[in-house]
Protein backbone atom coordinates (compact mmCIF):
# COMPACT_ATOMS: atom_id res chain seq x y z
CA UNK A 1 0.00 0.00 0.00
CA UNK A 2 1.48 3.33 -1.00
CA UNK A 3 0.81 6.03 1.54
CA UNK A 4 1.17 9.77 1.20
CA UNK A 5 4.05 11.15 3.27
CA UNK A 6 1.58 12.65 5.75
CA UNK A 7 0.26 9.15 6.54
CA UNK A 8 3.52 7.28 7.03
CA UNK A 9 4.07 6.65 10.74
CA UNK A 10 7.72 7.55 11.05
CA UNK A 11 7.17 10.88 9.32
CA UNK A 12 4.81 12.16 11.94
CA UNK A 13 6.41 12.46 15.33
CA UNK A 14 6.88 15.26 17.76
CA UNK A 15 8.32 15.59 21.20
CA UNK A 16 6.22 16.26 24.26
CA UNK A 17 7.21 19.45 26.05
CA UNK A 18 10.34 18.67 28.02
CA UNK A 19 13.50 20.25 29.35
CA UNK A 20 15.43 17.11 28.40
CA UNK A 21 18.65 17.99 26.59
CA UNK A 22 19.09 14.44 25.30
CA UNK A 23 17.36 14.99 21.96
CA UNK A 24 18.28 14.00 18.43
CA UNK A 25 16.88 14.70 15.01
CA UNK A 26 15.88 11.67 12.96
CA UNK A 27 16.40 12.10 9.21
CA UNK A 28 14.35 9.82 7.02
CA UNK A 29 16.20 9.39 3.71
CA UNK A 30 15.07 7.72 0.51
CA UNK A 31 16.96 4.80 -1.05
CA UNK A 32 19.36 7.26 -2.76
CA UNK A 33 20.18 9.03 0.52
CA UNK A 34 18.06 12.14 -0.16
CA UNK A 35 16.26 13.63 2.81
CA UNK A 36 12.52 13.02 2.73
CA UNK A 37 11.70 14.47 6.16
CA UNK A 38 12.96 14.86 9.71
CA UNK A 39 11.54 14.83 13.23
CA UNK A 40 12.79 15.26 16.81
CA UNK A 41 13.13 12.39 19.26
CA UNK A 42 14.38 11.85 22.80
CA UNK A 43 17.22 9.40 23.45
CA UNK A 44 16.27 6.65 25.90
CA UNK A 45 19.41 4.52 25.55
CA UNK A 46 22.60 4.24 23.54
CA UNK A 47 24.71 1.14 22.93
CA UNK A 48 27.70 0.49 20.67
CA UNK A 49 25.54 -0.42 17.64
CA UNK A 50 22.10 1.05 18.31
CA UNK A 51 20.12 3.87 19.81
CA UNK A 52 16.61 3.69 21.33
CA UNK A 53 14.44 6.79 20.98
CA UNK A 54 11.01 8.02 22.06
CA UNK A 55 8.70 10.04 19.82
CA UNK A 56 4.94 10.61 19.62
CA UNK A 57 2.58 10.36 16.64
CA UNK A 58 1.55 13.93 15.87
CA UNK A 59 -0.99 13.66 13.07
CA UNK A 60 -4.68 13.00 12.86
CA UNK A 61 -5.61 9.37 13.40
CA UNK A 62 -4.37 7.32 10.44
CA UNK A 63 -5.80 3.93 9.46
CA UNK A 64 -3.20 1.92 7.53
CA UNK A 65 -5.58 -0.99 7.03
CA UNK A 66 -3.75 -3.22 9.50
CA UNK A 67 -3.39 -0.77 12.41
CA UNK A 68 -4.70 2.67 13.34
CA UNK A 69 -2.11 5.17 14.54
CA UNK A 70 -3.66 7.79 16.79
CA UNK A 71 -2.43 11.26 17.61
CA UNK A 72 -0.36 10.83 20.77
CA UNK A 73 0.56 7.16 20.27
CA UNK A 74 4.01 6.55 21.76
CA UNK A 75 6.74 5.18 19.51
CA UNK A 76 9.86 3.56 20.99
CA UNK A 77 12.21 3.49 18.01
CA UNK A 78 15.36 1.38 17.76
CA UNK A 79 17.88 2.23 15.04
CA UNK A 80 20.93 0.04 14.34
CA UNK A 81 24.19 0.86 12.58
CA UNK A 82 24.88 -2.82 11.84
CA UNK A 83 21.44 -4.12 10.74
CA UNK A 84 19.26 -3.53 7.69
CA UNK A 85 16.15 -2.52 9.64
CA UNK A 86 14.77 -0.30 12.36
CA UNK A 87 11.94 -1.17 14.72
CA UNK A 88 9.23 1.05 16.18
CA UNK A 89 7.31 -0.41 19.12
CA UNK A 90 3.94 1.39 19.00
CA UNK A 91 1.96 2.00 22.21
CA UNK A 92 -1.65 3.17 22.33
CA UNK A 93 -2.16 6.71 23.60
CA UNK A 94 -5.28 5.77 25.58
CA UNK A 95 -4.30 2.65 27.51
CA UNK A 96 -0.54 2.37 26.94
CA UNK A 97 -0.92 -1.13 25.50
CA UNK A 98 1.49 -2.35 22.82
CA UNK A 99 -0.23 -2.23 19.42
CA UNK A 100 2.67 -3.94 17.66
CA UNK A 101 5.92 -3.21 15.86
CA UNK A 102 6.35 -1.18 12.69
CA UNK A 103 9.60 -2.33 11.07
CA UNK A 104 11.30 -0.52 8.20
CA UNK A 105 13.70 -2.32 5.89
CA UNK A 106 16.56 0.14 5.43
CA UNK A 107 20.29 0.41 5.16
CA UNK A 108 22.18 0.50 8.49
CA UNK A 109 21.62 3.84 10.21
CA UNK A 110 24.22 6.53 10.73
CA UNK A 111 24.02 7.37 14.44
CA UNK A 112 25.74 10.45 15.90
CA UNK A 113 25.38 12.41 19.14
CA UNK A 114 22.75 14.70 17.62
CA UNK A 115 21.23 12.83 14.68
CA UNK A 116 20.09 9.51 13.24
CA UNK A 117 20.05 9.11 9.46
CA UNK A 118 18.52 6.13 7.74
CA UNK A 119 18.00 5.23 4.05
CA UNK A 120 14.54 3.67 3.76
CA UNK A 121 14.15 0.86 1.19
CA UNK A 122 10.31 1.04 1.11
CA UNK A 123 9.52 -2.44 2.51
CA UNK A 124 7.67 -2.37 5.83
CA UNK A 125 6.65 -5.16 8.17
CA UNK A 126 3.92 -4.93 10.79
CA UNK A 127 4.21 -7.44 13.65
CA UNK A 128 1.35 -7.90 16.10
CA UNK A 129 1.93 -8.48 19.84
CA UNK A 130 1.08 -12.15 19.16
CA UNK A 131 3.91 -12.38 16.60
CA UNK A 132 1.88 -12.46 13.37
CA UNK A 133 3.47 -10.37 10.62
CA UNK A 134 2.44 -8.76 7.35
CA UNK A 135 4.68 -7.32 4.63
CA UNK A 136 3.78 -3.98 3.03
CA UNK A 137 4.86 -1.79 0.11
CA UNK A 138 6.38 -4.57 -2.02
CA UNK A 139 5.41 -2.68 -5.19
CA UNK A 140 7.32 0.41 -4.05
CA UNK A 141 10.34 -1.76 -3.23
CA UNK A 142 10.26 -3.51 -6.62
CA UNK A 143 10.18 -0.12 -8.37
CA UNK A 144 13.41 1.03 -6.68
CA UNK A 145 16.67 0.98 -8.58
CA UNK A 146 18.72 -1.16 -6.18
CA UNK A 147 21.68 -3.46 -6.71
CA UNK A 148 20.85 -7.17 -6.53
CA UNK A 149 22.83 -7.63 -3.30
CA UNK A 150 20.74 -4.93 -1.58
CA UNK A 151 17.52 -6.63 -2.75
CA UNK A 152 18.72 -9.97 -1.43
CA UNK A 153 19.76 -8.39 1.87
CA UNK A 154 16.31 -6.77 2.19
CA UNK A 155 14.48 -10.10 1.83
CA UNK A 156 16.90 -11.83 4.23
CA UNK A 157 16.08 -9.05 6.69
CA UNK A 158 12.33 -9.62 6.27
CA UNK A 159 12.87 -13.25 7.29
CA UNK A 160 14.97 -12.18 10.29
CA UNK A 161 12.31 -9.75 11.52
CA UNK A 162 9.58 -12.36 11.17
CA UNK A 163 11.65 -14.77 13.30
CA UNK A 164 12.20 -12.06 15.92
CA UNK A 165 8.46 -11.40 15.96
CA UNK A 166 7.40 -15.02 16.38
CA UNK A 167 10.00 -15.56 19.13
CA UNK A 168 8.92 -12.40 21.00
CA UNK A 169 12.38 -10.85 20.59
CA UNK A 170 11.58 -7.46 19.03
CA UNK A 171 12.66 -4.49 21.17
CA UNK A 172 10.19 -2.70 23.43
Amino acid sequence: MTLPAASIPDSSHSMPPSGDANKVTVYKLDHDGREVWQYPARVLARAPHHVRLEAFFNRDDTDLGYVVFKRGDRFIETFYDDRWYNVFAVYDRDDGELKGWYCNICRPAEITASAVRCDDLALDIWVTPEGASSLHDEDEFEALSLPEDARARAFETVDSIRKLGTSGSLPH
